[in-house]
């Protein structure tokens, strides 16, 4: 039999890959599909806005390495590798004083199968060291390095990778990228200053071999290394990058402007230098306005607060948020933001719960009312009792959620996927068409040149044959801008998930933003949905000659013995209106009918109809009016009788949600039919129906009757159908309906299920969410109409000669760029629809 860590290799693997040069789809698809070549691939995902690939790699597949490896050879750079599920140990180790030693250290955990990365700090003398599911453990560690001859003070578990290392990540390659472009840039500069001197005013004697020095660290170090360097491992690969068309529009142009130095002709190292440099500034610009885009999230991961201050021994103590454990007790002073979720136990105080609702209005909390973490108390001192922590909590769930929101693939991308995977091997046959062409009947082309002439100052139709082909092939290299279609969709999703996130509206998934857009069907729970979930006193009505306070004294002293919902709702709403319950004695129930009581000197019995008709109860009948009006309006109504003699009818309904009435008929503005789907009976569905005007009712339905209606729907109305709901029994029919939409106050297991979560809870964030929806899906084919528009116009352009490399490459960043800005206008858009 296998041992258990045998058994362990034999399980499939997770593996995520941090790729910081992956920027759109372009460049997703290339990973993707050179993954996907190698043996025992079982699924890959890529996350563009998280520069992340997750891989799940079967027994007999690669390792974290081996997928480094072949990132790397299709052109990209891997800034870190690590096993789902793998663990951080950090190991202190005195003696480690220097290279060599760490060196040492090094070397011998890389022995073991089971460790994945190891990184040394001598200045702390600590080493990182990321292990497998099959690695060493803490003790297995220590005597490794042990046996190296070093001591371990410590080895402390540190976790596994979190979202702030990702975002750390990200800003290192934003400065690496702003780096590379200020040592080209510099170079390049010179180099311009020097080309007009040159040409317009006075000749420089060694004016080329000058060119030549400062634009060589341009084109072939350290930036152009990098580039030259993915090109090549791309094209060994057999797959094709953005690299592969930047370097063949650089590195051509400066080994053909070298031949000036044997055979007088027109030099090309400018337009080399101009053309790397404006790709160097192109990544830059786009990984800053690709952190623009994400910004609502990453401000989500700071919100929390770093430390919580719980009770222990009877003490405060102030301990890091991420050593709090379920069930302790969290003391938040006024100002503090709470630390986790969590429930109030003691205290009172209103609560900022605007990170998570997008509400501005403070919110009331009192003992038993549970807490998000980082929302901020207002005034009151309180004290929480931690439900969930650390991956756990709400405000890991939400950016979880929009992690996935933006990793998520919208169908319309099939189209730019399929545009983006021949869309280099294009440009490259085009660009040698253009040269070919150019050669051999350059002279029949003059005429477009001397036409273009006249309005394009750069257009030059008197240029050697050779040069005006060379000039166009390179065009056409660099005017090409795969990177604008892969960027269409992924920055759409990124801005309008954030803004999502910002007010409370959660899209799981991008098929969900294409599907919402076609909704015709909006199908409500009626319970915690269009209701409040609970009972709420809603009618007085006296008999003759009794005040409304008298039939409430009398009602409240007796249902306070009772435990019934009903009893609570009219004990409670009593206490609204400034009535405290009386002492009662000799308390009876009857189960479901009703209950009686002594208050004072009267004998008081409360219940339906027929219970009081048995008792012998007098004046019944002058009260049949109200009460069957009362029930047409879905109310459960009881009878008070005092001493034999019917003393009034008190009623108690599930209230509607103070918004659900305007919501219903901003759904109405839509275009939708709204459909209610509930268990109640027929006569309180509809009185709720009619009240905010619902198309459709279809009450007595079980819980897995949902479903079945939901389906019943969608053969009626085709897949267009969205349902709103929940609870636990609204799971399945969410999953079912077309788009499943959850409210935030309700069951985990329906959130889980849904595509869209409404975190406020309010039935008018539907709206919201589908004006969000539409908004970014309007966006994304903003953005993919753009690109595949401006690469159909321009390409054609380059090819003819009328459009100059060093004008092309700018025009190709601005290509990008204007992609990235239309995204962000998203917000100014989903503001006007919302209007």
């Amino acid at each position: 039999m296998d041992s258990p860590e045998k058994q362990a290799r034999l399980e499939p693997r997770e593996f995520e890959l941090i790729v910081p040069g992956m920027g759109s789809d372009h460049c997703a698809g290339i990973i993707n599909k050179t993954i996907g070549r190698l043996d025992g691939i079982d699924k890959i995902e890529t996350n563009i806005a998280k520069h992340k690939v997750s891989v799940r790699s079967l027994a007999s597949g690669p390792d974290g390495e081996a997928l480094k490896h072949a990132v790397e050879g299709a052109g990209y750079d891997v800034a870190s590798v690590r096993e789902v599920g793998a663990t951080t140990f950090r190991v202190t180790v005195p003696g480690m004083g220097s290279d060599h030693c760490a060196g040492i250290i090094k070397s011998t955990l890389a022995r073991h199968d089971g460790v994945q990365t190891t990184s040394t700090n001598i200045a702390n003398h600590t080493v990182n060291v990321v292990v497998g599911s099959d690695g060493p453990t803490e003790n297995e560690l220590k005597k490794l390095i042990e046996g190296a001859g070093y001591d371990v003070a410590a080895v402390a578990l540190e976790g596994d990778a979190s979202q702030e290392e990702d975002s750390a990540v990200e800003e290192a390659y934003l400065k690496l990228a702003l780096r590379r472009f200020w040592i080209a840039a510099v170079p390049t500069t010179l180099i311009m200053v020097l080309m007009m001197f040159h040409m317009f005013w006075q000749p420089i004697p060694g004016y080329l071999a000058i060119i030549a020095v400062l634009g060589f660290p341009v084109v072939f170090l350290y930036g152009g290394a990098a580039t030259h360097k993915a090109s090549w491992r791309s094209l060994k690969n057999g797959t094709f990058n953005m690299d592969v068309l930047i370097s063949m529009g650089s590195l051509p142009p400066y080994l053909i402007g070298l031949v000036g130095f044997v055979y007088p002709m027109t030099s090309f190292i400018e337009m080399a230098v101009t053309i790397m440099t404006f790709h160097m500034l192109g990544r830059y610009l786009e990984a800053k306005a690709k952190g623009k885009a994400s910004e609502a999230i990453r401000k989500l991961l700071t919100l929390g607060a770093k430390t919580a201050r719980v009770e222990r021994e009877g003490e405060e103590v102030e301990i890091p948020v991420k050593e709090l454990a379920p069930g302790d007790i969290m003391v938040v002073r006024p100002g503090d933001k709470v630390p986790t979720d969590g429930e109030v136990v003691d205290g009172e105080s209103h609560l900022d719960e605007s990170i998570a609702t997008g509400e501005s209005v403070p919110v009331y909390k009192s003992t038993g009312d549970t807490v998000i973490g980082a929302t901020i108390n207002k005034e009151g001192r309180l004290r929480v009792k931690a439900t969930r922590v650390g991956g756990d909590t709400f405000l890991a769930q939400v950016v979880k959620l929009i992690d996935e929101a933006q990793g998520s693939r919208v169908p319309i991308q099939e189209f730019a996927d399929r545009m983006t995977g021949r869309f280099v091997p294009l440009v490259l046959v085009i660009a040698l068409g253009s040269l070919v062409v150019w050669l051999f009947a350059g002279d029949t082309l003059r005429p477009i040149l001397e036409w273009g002439a006249s309005f394009l100052p750069w257009v030059d139709p008197t240029a050697a044959t050779p040069v005006l082909a060379i000039l166009a092939a390179i065009a056409v290299l660099v005017i090409a801008c795969p990177c604008a279609l892969g960027l269409a969709t992924p920055t759409a999703l990124m801005v309008g998930s954030g803004i999502g996130a910002e007010r409370g509206i959660l899209i799981r998934s991008g098929e969900a933003i294409q599907t919402f857009k076609d909704v015709k069907v909006m199908v409500l729970d009626k319970t915690g949905t269009i209701t409040r979930g609970e009972p709420k006193l809603t009618d007085v009505v006296p008999a003759d000659g009794v005040s409304e306070t008298e039939l409430l004294e009398l009602a409240t002293a007796v249902e306070n013995a009772s435990e019934h919902p009903i009893a609570h709702a009219i004990v409670d709403g009593a206490r609204d209106r400034g009535i405290k319950p009386g002492n009662v004695v000799d308390f009876r129930s009857t189960g479901a009918r009703g209950v009686s009581g002594r208050v004072g000197e009267s004998t008081v019995l409360i219940g339906n109809r027929l219970l009081l008709e048995e008792q012998g109860v007098n004046g019944l009948e002058a009260l049949d009016k109200s009460l069957s009006d009362l029930e047409d309006q879905g109310r459960t109504a009881v009878i008070v009788a005092r001493d034999g003699k019917a003393y009034g009818i008190v009623a108690v309904a599930d209230t509607l949600k103070d918004e659900s009435v305007a919501a219903i008929r901003a759904m109405h503005e839509q275009g939708l039919y709204v459909v209610m789907i509930t268990g109640d009976n027929e006569r309180a569905a509809n009185a709720v129906a009619r009240e905010v005007g619902i198309d459709e009712v279809r009450a007595g339905v079980l819980p897995e009757g949902k479903v079945d209606a939901i389906r019943e729907l969608q053969e009626k109305y085709g897949n267009h159908v969205a349902m709103v709901g929940d609870g636990i029994n609204d799971a399945p029919a969410l999953k079912q309906a077309n788009v499943g939409i959850a409210i935030g106050a309700g069951a985990d297991v329906a959130i889980e299920a849904a595509d869209v979560t409404l975190v406020r809870g309010e039935l008018s964030g539907v709206v919201d969410a589908m004006v969000l929806s539409r908004a970014t899906f309007k966006k994304i084919v903003e953005n993919l109409l753009w690109a595949s528009g401006y690469n159909a116009a321009a390409i054609p352009i380059a090819a003819a000669g009328l459009l100059h490399p060093m004008i092309g490459v700018v025009a190709m960043t601005v290509s990008s760029l204007s992609v990235i800005g239309n995204s962000m206008l998203l917000r100014r858009r989903y503001e006007k629809d919302h209007r």
